[in-house]
């Protein structure tokens, strides 16, 4: 018997992520529910085309309520903080909202029609790797942030025969850009994203590049990662679901293009398009790892998925163009 999937509810739908995920779900005219408690979403990334319910992962019964009331079949777990640094002075926020959040957004599908559980997670858990990493690699989280993650994989892991629903377990490595749309994009000054920052030094006059750490164990001493666009991120969800309408196996999948890049070397791309650009070196932050980027293979022997947006340039500019629409 195939899953059914036609009622879909996105928690952190109004967030960066969540709004480029229900943008493509859209166009293939399923009916998105977007939930979020806009702590950290914003209202000018709810699509207009969901129906969206404010409301907190800590309430349970409204949980419930609301997948009940929806006939959901089909979860996409997005809701959570999502700053390494914050996480290892506010290790109580994030155990609330990350680990409680996923444990009730996992037990509100007791007694319903939930069927498919996706799950965003990070490619924090893996920890510090030379080289890339792939999904079987024993996890290593240094940061609360990557352990919340951690545990909320092991949440969907165990209730997943409980509940009878198959998952998808996304660990995403570093998101960035913008859709191409120019409706939604990432919104306000958020500590510790490389690109969103570059994109609102671009429009300064004397732009400054804070970059975090000169002494890791990398070619050029910075930290190294693997940018994904998100429309691409988005398009991934799009696969899941049809992996899962086959009512295929459940399953883990990096989310990455497979190329690391150092902050240096990002830095050094954003010079090329924006003159005087001052770059300060600084102490290193709580909880950064040295380097992390995928092997994507599992992912491209599972699905027939090539990316669209598999150019750092791309990915810069498109953030870049949000931020002029923000101004």
């Amino acid at each position: 018997m195939n899953a059914k999937v036609s009622n879909i509810l996105i928690t952190g739908g109004a967030g960066y992520i969540g709004s480029h995920v229900a943008e493509r779900l859209i166009k293939i005219k399923l009916n998105i529910i977007v939930l979020d408690n806009l702590s950290s979403g914003n209202r000018r990334l709810i699509n207009k085309k969901t129906i969206f319910i404010k409301a907190d992962l800590k309430n349970i019964k409204l949980l419930s309520k609301v997948i009940k009331k929806n006939d959901i079949d089909t979860i996409i777990h997005l809701g959570g903080h999502a700053s390494v640094a914050e996480s290892e002075v506010k290790k109580k926020k994030y155990y609330k909202n990350n680990i409680i959040g996923t444990l009730n957004v996992v037990k509100a599908c007791k007694g319903s029609n939930v069927k498919n559980f996706i799950f965003s997670s990070s490619c924090s858990v893996y920890g510090n790797v030379l080289g890339k990493v792939n999904e079987k690699r024993k996890l290593n989280p240094q940061s609360y942030y990557a352990y919340t993650k951690y545990k909320s994989e092991n949440i969907i892991k165990k209730f997943s025969k409980k509940y009878k629903y198959k998952y998808i377990i996304l660990r995403y490595f570093n998101v960035a850009g913008a859709s191409k749309s120019g409706k939604i994009g990432e919104v306000g000054n958020k500590d510790g994203r490389l690109i969103k920052n570059l994109a609102i030094q671009y429009f300064k006059p004397e732009p400054i590049i804070n970059i975090h750490g000169s002494n890791y164990k990398t070619k050029d001493g910075t930290c190294v990662r693997d940018y994904i666009h998100v429309s691409d991120i988005a398009d991934i969800h799009y696969e899941c679901i049809k992996y899962l309408k086959k009512n295929l196996k459940s399953n883990i999948f990096n989310c990455g293009y497979g190329k690391g890049y150092s902050v240096l070397e990002i830095a050094n791309i954003f010079k090329k398009i924006k003159k005087n650009v001052k770059i300060n070196f600084m102490k290193r932050r709580l909880g950064d790892v040295g380097q992390v980027h995928a092997n994507t293979n599992k992912f491209k022997k599972t699905f027939k998925w090539k990316p669209k947006y598999n150019n750092i340039n791309k990915i810069l500019n498109s953030a870049i163009n949000w931020e002029k629409k923000l101004r």
